[in-house]
C-alpha cells in the first residue's frame, strides 16, 4: 500500500494539532499550518526538497510574524482587562427590590444579585439605577 506524500503531510498536520489543543502552545498550530502548506506542494507535484523547504519557510514565517503580534496584543489587554467580579465594579445596575444598608436586590449584567448600599443611610427604590462600588462575596455594594 503506497500512500501519497501529501497524505503524510496532512497526518503530520493533525499530529501537530493535537499538542496545540492539549498544551495551548500556538507554535504547534504554526507548524501544523506549515505541514498543510507542504501537503499542498506535494499534491501539486513538488519534490521532497520543495515540500520540506515550504514546511520550514511557512512555519518560521508564521512564528516570526504571529508571535510578536500576539505578544503585543497580550501586553495591551493585560493592563486594562478585568474579569470575574472585577469586571462588575463600576457598572450600572437597576434596583429590583428596595436596597438599603441591610440588603436588597438589583439586576446586574442580566442577573439578579443581592445588594446593599455603600452608606447605611442611603435607600434606593425599585427602578432606580445605581453604580456598583464593589462586590463583597455574593453581594454587590452600590451607591
Amino acid at each position: 500500500m503506497d500512500i501519497d506524500a501529501w497524505v503524510w503531510w496532512l497526518i503530520g498536520a493533525v499530529g501537530l494539532g493535537i499538542p496545540l489543543v492539549l498544551t495551548a502552545m500556538p507554535e504547534f498550530g504554526m507548524f501544523s499550518a506549515g505541514a498543510v502548506a507542504a501537503a499542498v506542494v506535494a499534491a501539486a507535484g513538488g519534490g521532497v526538497v520543495a515540500q520540506v523547504l515550504v514546511f520550514v519557510a511557512v512555519s518560521v514565517a508564521l512564528i516570526a510574524v504571529v508571535r510578536p503580534i500576539a505578544a503585543r496584543q497580550r501586553k495591551q489587554q493585560g493592563a486594562g482587562f478585568a474579569s470575574g467580579v472585577d469586571a462588575l465594579k463600576g457598572r450600572q445596575a437597576v434596583v429590583v427590590e428596595r436596597v438599603d444598608g441591610a440588603g436588597g436586590r438589583i439586576k446586574l449584567a442580566g442577573e439578579i444579585w443581592s445588594a446593599r448600599s455603600f452608606d447605611d443611610s442611603l435607600v434606593f427604590e425599585p427602578g432606580r439605577q445605581v453604580d456598583v462600588v464593589e462586590i463583597d462575596g455574593a453581594t454587590a455594594v452600590v451607591m
